[in-house]
């Protein structure tokens, strides 16, 4: 009995072994399964992202005032500035695309006024070219200050708020920077002017014996402006060169506009919108410095209304 339950053992293991034989011959050939969790696992973040220093370039100058590139201390903050604004790649993305729209209006007025192209990077360091408003109340693409803008002719109250007004404000802007331009000598001085205020630079300048911004020490935001300009102007102009790879039908365009004159007062902006086949919105996006619902205009004064050319915007059933 126990001779006849070795042989069916045999039997049996001679059966198993010829199964994972056949098993293993017919598996010759086919891929391999993937473990999901090996490879996962194993992956390298730099086989497709990979993060470097920044080559700085040899000739950095604002408005053609040299950068003292020999200074390492001075080389330390370009490099700060260079490696924020490149690897802050959605900011510099919108930035471009902005640029795109908004330079064309900008550059014509600097040099009609004599203002280096370099200072349409001064507003994008400003705003971000956004009519934004700051903590202390600077407002539009400028960052004017109340009192600075009416100072230099710019209406503005509850009704209109003519700093929210490109073309008025970049005029305000070239205004204010020849004067102080005159004031200091130098427009990388005169940019920092226009941060910190004339009175705040002429103080350090006084307190430290200096009349150069790159021997200034200065407070943090200052410290960093020019060189924030710096890189934001380097970045923009090269962006091939800094990895932005953006196609020209990417950028965002004006809006081709006809102007309609305005000098009586309009009781409802909507109902104004409704005539030319757009709506408030609309009417409020390419004129962003009308501050209310309405116009008083009890002085009957000239405005210009921006309308956009038909067919550009998808409007509703306006006005029912």
């Amino acid at each position: 009995m126990k001779y006849i339950k070795n042989i069916l053992a045999f039997i049996g293991l001679i059966a198993v072994v010829s199964t994972l034989i056949f098993a293993v011959q017919s598996n010759e050939g086919e891929e391999k399964p993937i473990d999901i969790e090996e490879e996962t696992t194993d992956k390298n973040v730099a086989d497709t992202y990979q993060i470097s220093a920044i080559e700085i370039p040899e000739d950095l100058n604002f408005a053609g005032e040299p950068v003292p590139q020999d200074d390492p201390e001075i080389m330390e903050r370009v490099d700060r500035e260079f490696l924020v604004n490149t690897y802050w790649q959605s900011n510099a993305l919108l930035l471009m695309k902005r640029a795109n729209k908004y330079f064309p209006i900008i550059e014509p007025i600097l040099k009609k006024n004599g203002i280096p192209d370099d200072f349409k990077y001064l507003a994008v360091a400003e705003s971000g070219l956004q009519n934004v408003v700051s903590p202390a109340g600077a407002t539009g693409f400028w960052q004017i200050m109340k009192a600075t803008g009416r100072e230099y002719g710019l209406e503005i109250n509850n009704n209109v708020d003519e700093r929210y007004h490109v073309e008025k404000a970049t005029q305000v802007a070239c205004e204010y920077l020849n004067k102080w331009k005159d004031r200091f000598g130098s427009w990388t001085l005169t940019a920092a002017a226009y941060n910190a205020g004339p009175a705040g630079i002429q103080k350090y300048m006084d307190i430290q014996q200096v009349d150069d911004y790159y021997d200034l020490l200065l407070g943090q935001e200052t410290g960093r402006y020019v060189f924030r300009i710096l890189a934001i102007k380097e970045i923009i102009s090269n962006r091939d060169k800094y990895g932005f790879q953006l196609d020209e039908d990417d950028m965002y365009e004006k809006v081709p506009t006809f102007t309609v004159e305005v000098d009586s007062a309009v009781s409802s902006w909507a109902d104004f919108a409704e005539l030319y086949e757009i709506n408030y919105k609309i009417l409020k996006r390419h004129n962003p410095w009308l501050r209310e619902p309405h116009l008083n205009n009890a002085s009957r004064k000239k405005y210009t209304i921006e309308i956009p050319n038909k067919g550009y915007y998808r409007v509703g059933n306006v006005g029912k």
